[in-house]
């Protein structure tokens, strides 16, 4: 089941926390992708943790790999959400991923 989050609001409490807000939206969107796709990856939990530990390298295979559940949920065959998000976390504007994630889960919530 999906949460209906502001979208807004979730980005300036990244902010305001410095970040930790951050660290929690992403175990839930991880959470709520897992639970709406029928392709399954790690946890939410661990998932950040696996992140940690490789510095970074496992929110990387993260980003891809969410664009594919994107694309599941939402219908769309054969699309690129995945190397999109891939591309947008590269270039340093890892939080648009989260916010288009979020979208699509606000609009099946």
């Amino acid at each position: 089941m999906a949460t209906n989050r502001s979208i807004p609001l979730c980005i300036i409490f990244s902010l305001l926390t410095c970040g930790i807000y951050g660290l929690y939206w992403f175990v839930k969107l991880t959470d709520e992708l897992n639970s709406n796709a029928s392709t399954k990856t790690a946890g939410g939990g661990t998932a950040l943790v696996f992140t940690i530990l490789t510095c970074g390298i496992y929110g990387i295979y993260w980003y891809y790999k969410q664009g594919q559940k994107v694309d599941e949920i939402s219908g769309n065959t054969g699309g690129n959400t995945g190397i999109l998000y891939l591309i947008l976390g590269f270039i340093g504007l890892g939080i648009v991923p989260y916010c288009l994630m979020q979208s699509e889960l606000n609009r099946i919530a």
